[in-house]
């Protein structure tokens, strides 16, 4: 099959968060599986600064964005280590910018206009450049135009009348709400603009407009997909996800194994597998409490989370506990990431407070990711909601075991102790559900207490998250599964 990816974000491109690891890593095993698959991106200005190699290919663009012909080019690369053809759609004045999608807390202004631009590109770059197309893999709101251009204006274009569309809901929360006047930019007509289609309280919705207009809608875990269909995790959308249930699939992400695995990782102190974990983890460990000016300590429990530091990761629950233990249990805390500058303002404070026990470090740095993973005995994610989840399951390949809300993706992967048996496999890890921090503190009390009183118990955990294969190859096959389903129903 021949398969068109349009995102936003893809690495080693352009990331702000776990969209570019799937579009990294899905049209990369998709590839592998014998289809053919062209990735498009914007051109944004960190894209020209990724290192990779971008060829123009002499197809220039002129697009209608509300009563402006807006000019651009169609660039050329690939992905790393693939067949994977990256088309990138050049315009300056949209893209080559210092952020992906605003600066300094804020989103750009014109941020509708930008992705009009991108969606419209992409359809007339299919012509222009003339792709073979039978399926448009989109991904969230900044791509949910395309199928419904692919029902109006393009329904009869010979270029475009057999593709099919499927959009990927990476997370709810993030829906491109605009001004109902910026309806104008898309070039559909008024009377789209309804309850039913692409009007959201007022505003413009294009997250709406995809899972209106999709012929197949798809999230990142199988819990999530229901979670996305109550009044609760919904979002205001939970209505028409329920009327589009019947097309809705929940397919859990998977890591990329090529850069996440502890056998191969040239980023670790020391590389191990299941076989010398004990060994391979004690010394990242003791190379990381080096690092980071942590007590250098084999037995006290080393707490890491990485991600966003905010609300939504659980943070209100987190501070209360992280206080608490800090005054009562022997452990070392250590915080990766950036969000809630109150929240960062709290931990670097904590930091300095307590010396040799708590490590922060505010932004983002793959490196110091990679060898918290590896360096961590226990890892914390206590999401509020968790659509999939990428960190839980890079935390169980490096044998670091998670403590998690179960909620979403977080549901799906992680295994408790269960009072029925192991029906659901082996335990893997440490889980609640109440949204409380008292209930978070006795998940990681549990955690604690198997690791200092009963290490085979513990050794089980580990061993049986290393051995779980995250790798993306059974997830790429259900999307294949997908697009041939599609397929049929187009030829007939």
């Amino acid at each position: 099959m021949n398969i068109l990816f349009a995102s936003s974000e893809a690495v080693p491109f352009a990331k702000t968060g776990g969209l570019a690891d799937v579009s990294g890593a899905l049209p990369r095993h998709l590839s592998r599986l014998g289809h053919r698959i062209d990735l498009f991106l914007p051109n944004y200005r960190c894209c020209r600064e990724s290192g990779q190699e971008i060829k123009p290919t002499g197809v220039r663009l002129k697009v209608p964005v509300g009563q402006n012909i807006v000019e651009g080019q169609l660039l050329r690369s690939r992905l790393p280590d693939s067949n994977v053809n990256v088309w990138l759609v050049d315009q300056p004045d949209l893209f080559d910018r210092a952020g992906i999608y605003g600066e300094n807390g804020q989103d750009y202004d014109d941020n509708c206009a930008r992705f009009v631009f991108f969606n419209r590109a992409i359809l007339e770059s299919i012509r222009l450049a003339d792709l073979q197309v039978d399926v448009i893999h989109c991904n969230d709101w900044q791509t949910g135009l395309l199928p419904a251009y692919l029902k109006t204006e393009y329904s009869g274009s010979s270029h475009h009348e057999s593709i099919s569309s499927l959009l990927t809901i990476h997370n709810l929360g993030y829906q491109g709400l605009f001004l109902h006047w910026d309806m104008q930019l898309t070039g559909l007509d008024w009377s789209h603009f309804n309850w039913q289609e692409m009007e959201f309280f007022g505003q413009l919705s294009l997250l709406k407009t995809g899972i209106v207009f999709a012929d197949a809608l798809s999230t990142v875990s199988p819990t999530y997909a229901r979670e996305i269909q109550t009044e609760q995790q919904g979002y205001g959308l939970d209505g028409v996800l329920r009327s589009r249930s019947a097309v809705l699939h929940g397919i859990l992400n998977g890591i990329d194994t090529d850069v996440w695995n502890p056998a191969t990782d040239q980023q670790l102190a020391s590389r191990y597998t299941v076989k010398n974990w004990q060994e391979g983890k004690l010394a990242n460990k003791l190379a990381l409490q080096k690092e980071l000016g942590l007590k250098p300590d084999p037995n006290v429990p080393l707490i890491g989370s990485i991600g966003r530091i905010a609300t939504q990761k659980g943070f209100a629950l987190v501070m209360p506990v992280l206080h608490h233990w800090l005054d009562t249990v022997d452990s070392q805390w250590v915080f990766l990431g950036k969000g809630d500058q109150g929240i960062e303002q709290s931990l670097l404070q904590i930091e300095k407070d307590r010396p040799g026990r708590v490590a922060v470090q505010i932004g983002f740095s793959d490196r110091m990711a990679h060898r918290i993973e590896a360096g961590s005995d226990i890892f914390l994610m206590p999401s509020q909601y968790e659509p999939c989840g990428l960190n839980q399951m890079y935390s169980m390949a490096y044998g670091t075991v998670p403590v998690v809300r179960q909620t979403g993706g977080l549901a799906d992967t992680v295994i408790d102790d269960s009072p029925h048996g192991e029906e659901h496999g082996p335990p893997t890890g440490f889980t609640f559900v109440p949204m409380r921090s008292e209930h978070l503190e006795q998940a990681l009390a549990r955690a604690v207490t198997c690791r200092a009183r009963n290490p085979d118990a513990w050794a089980r955990r580990v061993e049986s998250g290393m051995h779980i294969d995250w790798s993306w190859s059974s997830s790429a096959k259900k999307y294949c599964e997908l697009y041939s389903s599609l397929v049929k129903v187009r030829q007939h």
